[in-house]
């Protein structure tokens, strides 16, 4: 039995030894920094612009968001208080960079223009506080299906170093804000609550959607970046946004730690047939994972039934297509064809069949907003 309490010996040093050595901190699962572009944004549907900059900065604070990221306008600075108001975003510890002077779209817009744009907007930002030289192209678009304008336009940011201050996580957080100004232009009650619950689980859906598409496309999650607008909703709902993700795992990181991620480097050279939309979307499009990529809360016609029945409270509304087979019903021809998906995953139109005739109830339908009618 010698033998034995050397064994013991052993044994208890390698558990000595096992707790106080240090272990290497791990980094957390899912990361995501938050971003606001239009900034400053004009009156929305329930604050001021200066309440709203109060209260978003208050409630990031209380949250614990020590930066996010302020995608500024300057061509939308009318007056001191604007300015005023960009200056207290910087004071509270957040950072600002280039959203264009005035917002076009590229895939409508001259090359030449356009950067004459970016360059009007970096006169105003370059050399304030808080600056970086990031640049978000306004409506996520990136030229489109116009490679030569896309690729001109890559070419103008690494000439004046900057870098696309792209997105991962998209969730049209803008629409929900356009729909209850509408609403409240046309005087309907506005459920608050149910705004709130719905405005919270469209953008925490969204983060856990494009977290896992990135898993699928690169075999990890990359450090996100969230797009969010300069709006009341924001300016209200912030806090318990935060507190929603941090429930389901996510840590809130600074816009510098998610633009330092290794995911940055596809955005100069991704390369789709066409370049508009989230970072995360580009790259499982160009690496050929299937549809849908993009967050199915983005088809706006889904999104504004999703408020009018939640938040106004309204019927349901059937669709055209259901509503013709059951009129059609009674002659015992009527079929309706499922959804087929674009490149996208945007549903296309559905189409009712009757007696071999093929009806497109497009025109019958309001038509889904394209991505270019994003704010």
């Amino acid at each position: 039995m010698r033998w034995l309490l050397p064994l013991m010996l052993g044994l208890l040093a390698a558990c000595a030894h096992a707790e106080t050595a240090p272990t290497a901190p791990r980094s957390p699962e899912k990361r995501i920094a938050l971003s606001f572009d239009d900034a400053p944004r004009a009156p929305g549907a329930f604050l001021t612009e200066e309440e709203r900059t109060r209260l978003l900065i208050a409630n990031l604070a209380e949250a614990g968001v020590d930066q996010a990221v302020f995608f500024v306008n300057p061509g939308q600075i009318d007056g001191a208080d604007d300015e005023a108001r960009i200056v207290a975003y910087v004071a509270a510890g957040h950072v600002i960079a280039n959203h264009s002077a005035s917002h076009p779209h590229l895939s409508q817009t001259d090359a030449a223009a356009y950067l004459a744009d970016i360059d009007a907007a970096e006169e105003w930002l370059h050399g304030r506080a808080g600056y970086r030289p990031w640049f978000r192209y306004p409506y996520l678009d990136e030229g489109r299906q116009d490679k030569g304008k896309r690729d001109a336009v890559r070419e103008g940011l690494a000439q004046r170093g900057l870098s696309n201050g792209y997105v991962t996580i998209d969730a049209s957080d803008w629409f929900y804000e356009s729909a209850a100004k509408r609403a409240v232009a046309d005087g309907h009650k506005i459920d608050r609550q149910a705004l709130h619950d719905l405005y919270i689980e469209t953008q925490v859906d969204a983060a856990e959607f494009y977290d896992q598409l990135a898993r699928q496309t690169i075999g990890r999650s990359p450090v996100h970046v969230i797009l969010l607008h300069e709006t009341d909703l924001n300016a209200m709902y912030i806090g318990d946004l935060v507190r929603a993700l941090e429930a389901k795992g996510w840590t809130i990181v600074s816009a510098d730690e998610a633009y330092a991620d290794p995911f940055a480097d596809y955005a100069p050279v991704y390369d789709t047939p066409s370049a508009q939309g989230s970072l995360t979307e580009m790259v499982a499009w160009e690496k050929g994972l299937p549809a849908p990529r993009w967050y199915r809360g983005n088809d706006t016609d889904r999104a504004q039934q999703w408020f009018d029945t939640r938040v106004l409270g309204l019927p349901r509304k059937q669709n055209d297509c259901a509503l013709t087979t059951k009129l059609l019903s009674w002659a015992g021809h009527a079929i309706c064809a499922g959804p087929s998906r674009r490149h996208s995953g945007r549903p296309r139109d559905r189409r009712c069949v009757r007696a071999g005739a093929v009806r497109h109830l497009a025109a019958q339908q309001r038509p889904h907003r394209d991505r270019r009618d994003r704010h």
